[in-house]
């Protein structure tokens, strides 16, 4: 069984019941398959995954890439998301955008 090197989480803003609040769901439409066809293009080992609420909802939208557990806020355009993924390439986040790491 083989394993991506890293893990690209994005905050769909799911919660138990089923239904979608908040801000990340409503600002990331298209997203998650730009991130994923960004990636392939890139030749990146990742896994892009929608997630339930990571509870950042003041930093939203949100993405998180493990296992460097940057946390990122504000992901809430193509270019945003393009100078997270050169940060992945890079090795060192872009900090104007990192909330935690």
């Amino acid at each position: 069984m083989t394993v991506a090197q890293r893990q690209i989480i994005m905050c769909q803003s799911f919660r138990v019941s089923g239904e979608k609040k908040g801000i990340c769901h409503r600002h990331t439409e298209g997203f998650l398959q730009y991130v994923e066809e960004e990636v392939l293009d890139r030749g990146l080992d990742c896994l892009v995954c929608a997630s339930t609420c990571l509870k950042q909802c003041e930093h939203g939208p949100v993405m998180v890439i493990q296992p460097e557990n940057w946390w990122f806020g504000r992901v809430d355009s193509e270019d945003v998301i393009d100078a997270i993924l050169d940060g992945v390439e890079d090795g060192e986040p872009p900090s104007e955008y990192l909330l935690a790491n």
